[in-house]
């Protein structure tokens, strides 16, 4: 085989947006007509910018490249241009390319890509989601009651998602993440983090496990004022307490709590993820497979994580390519812990995908059609473009005051 093709797709994400503003999706095609879907998760310049980045990255190393020598494909595109280090960039792109190659294997071998990176060990994924609001955009009033702050809405969601099947709970109340984190927390957003554990706690009882989220928002002594105050409520995770330069500092938050330290979302390739597991910062690895570096890279990561009892918990804040890649990598992983969702994988999130995610009561069950599972739609991509200019996610560009 040879690859001989690439398409790239930017797709507008359609309301409650959740999965972000766009979607980067890219197809390969290699000259016997064999076709693989990727997806680029580059938040970081805007999406055309990130689909030239592809083109690119696919005609210096890709084109007419044999897909199954995804190990010195990596190797190209990291060391280009005299690099060798980790680029959230250059493996974004990376990663959107290698998920698409996967594809392309499994589809030539008529197996799931699972079971070319050491087969099947979880028949289901037990899967989570956010308290996204009930209606509107996923981007609410901040003056209005919403789930995202106020904890009587989000638990009376909470408990409402536990009947659907769900057993374990996102939120992420502690104020705003801005481009100046990490910053002290207020003392009002300690009293509404420990307000939204103690509602929500009180409505799920122990049905659901609690996932506090933040966004790297704290410094280490901030993270840990959080952390005490949260314990009494045994969250199953605190995700990324402090910003992700620093896994140092943020192992003395580790070592500081009882609660578990997930973390992992913004970083890319197995040497940042090593250097996690070297200084104790963290024991849920999450890794987002459209910008870690790809399957392989994702494998050889969790492979890492078995040898310090970490589990991994694919993060997915992107689009449903992503979601299939997260799937793959989770059935074959025997350290897997859980699944991040978009609420049930239905609704506008799978409009530009043919095909689906098939999720039962709070459960994902890996599908076993050859390769990824999907396929992009083209006639609903080219109803959705994306129109703005703003990037997938935007920080607060102001500091907090304590």
């Amino acid at each position: 085989m040879r690859l001989e093709k690439l398409e790239t797709f930017v797709v507008g994400n359609a309301p409650p947006r959740h999965g972000g503003r766009y979607f980067i999706f890219v197809r390969l095609t290699t000259a016997c007509g064999i076709t693989g879907v990727g997806e680029i998760y580059n938040a970081t310049f805007g999406p055309d910018v990130c689909c030239a980045m592809a083109r690119d990255m696919f005609a210096r190393h890709f084109e007419g490249a044999d897909p199954q020598q995804v190990e010195l494909l990596f190797r190209k595109a990291y060391g280009a241009g005299f690099t060798h280090r980790p680029d959230v960039s250059v493996m974004g792109t990376f990663s959107g390319l290698e998920m698409a190659c996967w594809d392309i294997l499994g589809k030539a071998a008529d197996k799931p890509v699972y079971d070319l990176l050491g087969g099947r060990v979880h028949d289901r994924l037990r899967s989570y989601s956010y308290i996204y609001p009930q209606a509107g955009d996923v981007y609410p009033d901040p003056d209005m009651p919403n789930s995202y702050n106020d904890p009587g809405i989000a638990a009376q969601i909470a408990s409402d998602m536990c009947d659907q099947g769900f057993t374990a709970l996102k939120f992420d109340p502690a104020g705003p993440y801005t481009i100046f984190d990490g910053h002290q927390p207020r003392l009002e957003d300690i009293s509404l983090s420990v307000a939204f554990c103690r509602e929500i706690r009180a409505a799920v009882g122990d049905r659901a496990d609690l996932l506090f989220g933040t966004h790297g928002q704290f410094t280490v002594s901030g993270a840990k004022r959080m952390a005490r105050a949260l314990e009494p409520f045994d969250p199953l995770w605190f995700e990324e307490p402090l910003p992700p330069e620093s896994p140092a500092d943020m192992a003395q938050v580790a070592a500081f709590t009882s609660i578990p330290v997930a973390a992992g979302e913004r970083l890319c390739t197995k040497y940042e993820f090593a250097r996690l597991l070297e200084t104790g910062a963290a024991s849920i690895l999450q890794m987002n497979l459209g910008r870690v570096g790809g399957l392989l890279e994702a494998k050889k990561i969790a492979g890492m994580a078995e040898t310090r009892q970490a589990q991994i918990a694919p993060h997915l804040y992107c689009g449903p390519i992503v979601a299939a890649a997260n799937i793959q990598i989770a059935t074959c992983s025997p350290n897997f812990l859980i699944l991040e969702s978009i609420g049930t994988f239905d609704g506008p999130y799978m409009q530009a995908v043919k095909g689906g995610i098939d999720w039962e009561d709070g459960y994902v069950i890996p599908s076993r059609k050859p390769g990824l599972g999907l396929e992009l739609d083209d006639e609903a991509i080219a109803r959705m473009p994306y129109t703005e200019t703003d990037l997938h996610l935007n920080m607060d560009q102001s500091h907090v005051t304590p």
